[in-house]
Order: C-alpha cells, then structure tokens, then sequence
C-alpha cells in the first residue's frame, strides 16, 4: 500500500517502482488501496498498477486522529506499507512532535489491521519554503523508529531528503518532477526488497 498525500498520490515514483519490479521478477505485487490514479507516467506511458492511498492535501495528524487509515486497510489489507507523510502537516505550521505522535498512532492502527504489517517510512523530501520544519522533522524519524519497531512488525526509514535538489521538484517547490520521482524511486526500491524478504 502506498500510503500519504499527494506526493504519493499524483506523481511517477510508483510507476517507476511498479516497473522496476516487474522487470527484476517480482511479478506477483499487488499494489493496494482505495484509490486509483489516472497520471501519465513515462515516455512511452508505463502501465502500472495505479492502487494506491495517497490523498492530496491530507495531514498525517488527521489520517490519526480520524482514524481514517484502519478503514481504508479493513478494505485494502496490506502486507507492506510504504509511507510519505507529513508535508502538509508542516505547512499547516505542526512541528515535529506532533507530526511523530500521528505516525505512533497509524503504526499501531496498522498492526491492528496486520500484525506482521511491515513498514517502510520515508523521511520526507525537501520543500525549499519550510525547509527547516522539513529538516527536523527528518532528524527525528531514525530515533522514532527505533522505539516503534518490532521484530514481528520491522520498520524500515529510507531516506528520500538527501540527494534531493531543488531541481528535482516542480514549479511549485513541493511535488517532484520527472528526476525526483527516479531518486525517490531508486530509495524506494531496495527498501521494498527487504520488506519482501522478510515475507518469506
């Protein structure tokens, strides 16, 4: 399931995921959620499997405290999740540990709905206007995840701000563009290997 808002739910990094996997033998993924997005991805167009529970505009902190998640899993369960979360909480001025404290309620919503749900968080790409916000917010994931994770329900942080430039997002200094839906892409990757690894 690839879970957030709209830097999950409008761009190509999960067509460019979806193919690199295809094209390394995993081809029994299933991509899974409630929603299903039409963007163009690719030259010539990739077909992918464009399920995914990315909503634009969505705050992680309200995802939690609405307890929207446990009802999109109940209808999409997942064996692993991949989460890019958080930028419009820090737009709408949240800081870091509150930001946090929503991911600690979506983890345990989502070992409610799985268990052994296996969990890869993104710290979250640069956003050149909250910048800063962006940073912190990144230097607490690591620490955070230690204290959720569990051998049962491991989470995995891949880091998709380092290397990111401001080149690699579009006009509007939030969503990536072509070149940064390949970065995210190629952080994504060997993150979902492990998590598939751990299936078996």
């Amino acid at each position: 399931m690839p879970f957030g808002a709209s830097i999950v739910e409008i761009t190509c990094w999960r067509a460019y995921l979806w193919q690199h996997l295809q094209s390394t033998g995993y081809t029994n993924i299933d991509f899974v959620g409630s929603l299903s997005s039409s963007t163009q991805c690719g030259s010539p167009t990739i077909d992918y499997d464009r399920h995914h529970e990315g909503h634009s505009g969505f705050l992680a902190i309200d995802i939690a405290n609405k307890e929207q998640l446990p009802g999109w899993l109940k209808a999409n369960p997942a064996k692993i999740i991949t989460m890019h979360l958080g930028t419009n909480d820090i737009r709408a001025g949240y800081g870091t540990k509150d930001i946090l404290a929503a991911y600690s309620t979506l983890i345990d919503q989502m070992r409610a709905s799985n268990p052994a749900m296996k969990i890869i968080v993104a710290q979250i790409i640069p956003m050149p206007s909250n910048n800063s916000a962006i940073m912190d917010l990144n230097a607490g994931i690591p620490a955070w995840a230690v204290s959720k994770n569990s051998t049962n329900s491991p989470i995995w942080v891949v880091d998709q701000y380092t290397g990111f430039l401001s080149s690699d997002l579009r006009p509007d200094g939030i969503h990536p563009n072509d070149s940064g839906d390949h970065k995210m892409e190629a952080k994504w990757y060997p993150a979902m290997l492990r998590a598939i690894a751990s299936l078996r």
